[in-house]
């Protein structure tokens, strides 16, 4: 153990690879990444924006949409900028605190995304199969502290396995086969210098148990919902129920889908050419994707987003 603290800091920076091509290539796909980063804060600003403005979407289902928004925001922002510098940087280097830090904030950011999904569902659940009981429960204090509480036990949800990879014995190689600082290539390198099957267990486990917990829940929520919309007397209604739902799972399915790939065993060395497409597959189009998704389900929402592009 104290050999092992005694090498813990003598790397000081990490070489992240991101996408080895040729530089005309390096440049293409910075062009292509900085457009797609680009159009999701815009798209993700206008849904912000469309419910902050519009009065008939201050509703616990649009004000947990805005915010799912916002979070999108704030997850392109923890590794995108940092990608796009590498397309054009040379060393490619990043250091090690920058390092800790991105792999904190992108994983607390993850976390939070999926709670959020969570009680998107719950919403969902509550409207559709409770529809007498939910203007009591799902009032605007109560969406409140679900909101509050996504964002803090998200950031608290995965500081033991950050302090734990703090404290990893980073020995000499430090070149990192990803566009970020992933957790499953740092667990490789650390393992490179001592065997860590303690701190690979319970990173695997506290991603496994945050995933499948939250997808289950969701999965069966919506499952729930499903039923009640088919037994409703409405066709209207069961439509417009049945479209908003539908958007909503196909943010699970896109998000859910790329995440249960590479997190479920971390540092487990399977599937390493795929790990970094399936990374940025959902740290990066996911979150391009969703306003497109949402907008195009939602006549309120397409409504809202119309008024904000034409400025009325």
């Amino acid at each position: 153990m104290t050999s092992a603290r005694n090498t813990s800091h003598t790397v000081s920076h990490f070489i992240l690879l991101g996408f080895p091509c040729r530089r005309e290539i390096q440049i293409f796909l910075f062009s292509i990444f900085f457009m797609v980063y680009v159009f999701t804060l815009l798209g993700n600003m206008a849904i912000v924006y469309a419910v902050h403005r519009d009065q008939r979407l201050h509703t616990p289902m649009y004000i947990l949409l805005a915010n799912f928004a916002f979070l999108e925001i704030c997850y392109v922002n923890s590794d995108v900028p940092n990608m796009l510098v590498n397309f054009l940087s040379t060393t490619k280097s990043i250091s090690f605190t920058r390092c800790l830090l991105q792999l904190y904030f992108f994983f607390s950011l993850g976390t939070t995304e999926c709670l959020f999904l969570s009680i998107m569902a719950y919403d969902r659940f509550l409207a559709i199969c409770r529809p007498l009981h939910y203007p009591t429960v799902m009032t605007t204090r109560f969406c409140g502290s679900l909101i509050i509480f996504c964002w803090v036990y998200g950031f608290l949800w995965f500081l033991i396995p950050v302090m734990l990879i703090t404290q990893l014995p980073f020995c000499g190689p430090n070149v990192i086969d990803d566009f970020l600082c992933d957790l499953g290539p740092l667990l490789d390198l650390a393992s490179a210098c001592v065997p860590i099957p303690g701190t690979v267990l319970i990173c695997g486990t506290m991603s496994s148990l945050l995933i499948f917990a939250t997808f289950f829940y969701i999965i069966g929520s919506y499952t729930l919902v499903l039923r009640a919309v088919k037994r409703m007397p409405s066709g209207a209604g069961s439509k417009k129920a049945f479209s908003t739902c539908s958007s909503h799972l196909a943010v699970v399915a896109l998000f859910y889908g790329s995440v249960m790939i590479t997190y479920v065993s971390p540092g487990s060395g399977q599937a390493k050419g795929m790990q970094k497409f399936t990374t940025l597959f959902y740290s990066v189009l996911t979150p391009f994707f969703n306003p497109m998704i949402y907008s195009l389900r939602n006549k309120e929402m397409k409504e809202a987003l119309k008024k904000v592009i034409g400025g009325s």
